[in-house]
């Protein structure tokens, strides 16, 4: 936890609870938005032009909110503008580190040893906690944004001039649908399994899980096509995907959400299926660092015991 800019205590699992033990998530901090011209974008202030090479993206592989952005980042063509920085799958004491795992690199930017180190260097008095996605403006020195949600959209349009993709992730036609759908599927399932894995209470945990599984059975009965609008990917499938292909591999098992597997869903297996056909996802996608990374949160898994499974997911991967 970050106080004034200066870390102060260990990182813990759970960043706040209600008086029924519910999760409570911490709410992002930076929320300036890149845009074409530099214009202001709904949140935050101006001057965040879209150009090739000026932003970094640092991400954990492990983390479903920072693979929404990898994924859009892959899809709308933008891998070879915006460069990606990898932290080590395990939380420590001080947060997210860089390096000290096969496939996490280095701060190349400031040789920082830990996220938090970022925060502080954009904001000497910031208070909180150093998450992952951070979307950097290495000509400014400042986080840009640290909100997912507005990560992926401004990868779907800031950077049009730029690059050239065929997939467009909030079509005109699907805004509305998307907007309709986006804050169940964010509530109930995408942030619905931590509330469920870091509930401190059995009601917080009862009423967690209820809503997980009322929303994956919604789903599977709504789904239109390979996608969940029909032929034609979404953001909604990413935010979707995210936490789909992490189910049965940790979820399920350190989060107790052991109702049913994705696997027992034909048409949500199906769509992570289409999903994984898609040019370069699959790159955005670490089994390893997903089990290492859930599986050494101390809170839930004292032992470090990493499982080896599951081998249907594993295989699925293989492609």
């Amino acid at each position: 936890m970050l106080v004034d800019g200066k870390w102060t205590s260990d990182w813990q699992p759970v960043q706040a609870k209600d008086e029924q033990g519910r999760f409570i998530r911490q709410t992002s901090s930076f929320r300036n938005w890149i845009t074409p011209d530099g214009s202001a974008g709904p949140t935050g202030e101006g001057g965040f032009k879209a150009e090739a090479g000026r932003y970094r993206l640092y991400v954990a592989l492990i983390c479903p909110w920072a693979s929404r952005t990898l994924i859009a980042r892959k899809l709308k063509g933008l891998a070879d503008l915006i460069p990606i920085t990898v932290v080590a799958p395990q939380l420590t004491d001080q947060g997210w580190q860089f390096g000290g795992y096969p496939g996490a690199d280095e701060d190349p930017l400031f040789g920082s040893r830990y996220m938090h180190e970022l925060y502080s260097r954009a904001d000497p008095q910031i208070n909180g906690r150093a998450t992952v996605p951070v979307l950097w403006d290495m000509e400014r020195n400042t986080i840009v944004n640290n909100e997912s949600a507005d990560i992926l959209r401004m990868f779907d349009s800031a950077f049009a001039g730029l690059s050239e993709s065929a997939f467009t992730l909030y079509p005109e036609e699907l805004a509305a649908r998307i907007d309709a759908l986006n804050p169940d599927l964010y509530t109930l399932l995408n942030n619905g399994v931590y509330k469920a894995g870091f509930a401190s209470s059995q009601e917080a945990y009862d009423e967690a899980v209820e809503g997980v599984f009322t929303m994956l059975d919604r789903l599977e009965d709504s789904i239109e096509g390979p996608f969940l609008f029909g032929d034609r990917v979404s953001e909604s499938d990413i935010r979707l995907f995210v936490t789909t292909i992490r189910f049965d591999a940790a979820y399920h098992g350190l989060f107790k959400t052991n109702r049913r597997r994705i696997a027992d869903y034909p048409k949500l297996q199906a769509q992570m299926e289409a999903m994984l056909a898609l040019p370069g996802l699959r790159e955005t996608v670490n089994m390893d660092h997903i089990t290492a990374g859930y599986y050494s949160i101390k809170a839930l898994n004292p032992s470090g015991i990493v499982p080896t499974g599951p081998a249907h997911v594993l295989k699925l991967l293989e492609g």
